[in-house]
């Protein structure tokens, strides 16, 4: 079974010079402002203690704009290894490192307020991408806990799209975990006065994650409310009209989701047409989506009652989350094995079963 390689320090973020990683002080107002409740605790890098060490040499400089730009390529780097190789990967469990060792250490050098505001939206999706790392590889208290940070850095952004999607990310995170009138009740955040100012993209991608909590609750027509708006919303986003971290949120991307609304719903029909919109996606660069997206399509299939078209899926799903290393993309894997329990005993499906045990590494496939 494959597994990502996991590399001393940041071997996969070359563009970040050590010598830039000089003073490991906050600024006390940037953190101890607007902080209620345990957030504040949560902000802080050791934690909940500021460290006492005297000012030196280096808290003179300002916070150069190279060292703003080296933070959003390692962020997009996180980004683009979790998808490609899952919440357990390397490049995945970067996020917290560069956040706590390298992110916040800059608010103890002088910041103007534009770039200050802008290294408060880095922290925030560096703790964003924390969480879900977290969430995928099951760690669910971790998850909630990088969440938090990662709402106190949007608020501190003053970062509407950072907001929304935060407080969404925060959302599926409930839906997908059993809690969906929690979700619903956080999409209502989401869409908030806070959020007015948020970008079509953004919005869009709100309401798709409401579709999939009403799905998760088993309320139809509610979820085909909320998918209809995120499908308009995101025929009126303008390309490159929202922040980068949101240009994943393609159609092909939403038909994904749809595909997973519907199977939830037990609607197979409906899940496999949006399925085939949703081919488009490109293995190589949304791993864990498209090899998550087959294993519900095979589920689909199972429930329709087409076993051989099932397997064949199925099958197709673990080639391509054989490179993933994500705890949540084998639960949908085991989703799909425990609807096979009827057909156990039959040879292609103990031979797909064996795969799934040795390939994905879940014993009791």
């Amino acid at each position: 079974m494959y597994r990502p390689n996991r590399p001393n320090g940041l071997n996969h973020f070359p563009h970040l010079s050590p010598s830039s990683h000089l003073n490991r002080r906050p600024n006390r107002r940037i953190l101890l402002s607007a902080a209620s409740g345990g957030a504040l605790a949560a902000a802080l890098p050791h934690h909940g203690r500021l460290p006492e060490r005297p000012a030196g040499p280096s808290d003179r400089h300002r916070v150069r704009r190279e060292e703003i730009a080296a933070l959003h390529r390692a962020a997009a780097a996180v980004r683009h290894g979790d998808s490609r190789y899952g919440g357990g990967s390397a490049q995945a469990q970067a996020a917290g490192h560069l956040l706590d060792q390298w992110a916040l250490p800059l608010f103890g050098r002088p910041l103007p307020p534009t770039r200050e505001h802008e290294l408060c939206a880095i922290c925030a999706e560096l703790a964003r991408l924390a969480g879900w790392a977290a969430l995928d590889t099951g760690r669910h208290a971790a998850a909630r806990r990088h969440f938090e940070r990662a709402l106190y850095w949007a608020r501190a952004a003053e970062d509407p799209d950072a907001i929304t999607y935060v407080l969404a990310t925060m959302a599926l995170h409930a839906a997908l975990y059993g809690r969906p009138a929690t979700a619903l009740d956080m999409i209502q955040g989401a869409l908030g006065p806070a959020t007015h100012h948020a970008s079509t993209r953004a919005l869009a991608f709100t309401r798709l994650v409401e579709a999939r909590a009403h799905a998760r609750a088993s309320d139809g027509r509610s979820a085909g409310i909320a998918l209809a708006s995120a499908e308009r919303l995101l025929d009126a986003a303008r390309p490159g009209g929202g922040p980068e971290w949101l240009d994943f949120l393609t159609h092909p991307r939403l038909a994904a989701d749809a595909a997973e609304i519907h199977r939830d719903l037990g609607d197979s029909r409906a899940c496999l047409a949006w399925h085939a919109q949703a081919e488009a996606m490109a293995p190589n660069a949304f791993t864990r989506s498209v090899g998550m997206r087959l294993a519900v399509v095979a589920t689909a299939h199972l429930k329709a009652g087409d076993l051989e078209q099932s397997l064949a899926v199925g099958h197709r799903s673990v080639d391509i989350l054989r490179q993933v290393d994500s705890r949540r993309a084998r639960d949908y894997v085991l989703r799909l094995v425990h609807g096979l329990t009827p057909h156990r005993g039959l040879r292609a499906v103990d031979t797909f079963l064996s795969r799934v045990r040795h390939e994905l590494n879940t014993p009791g496939a």
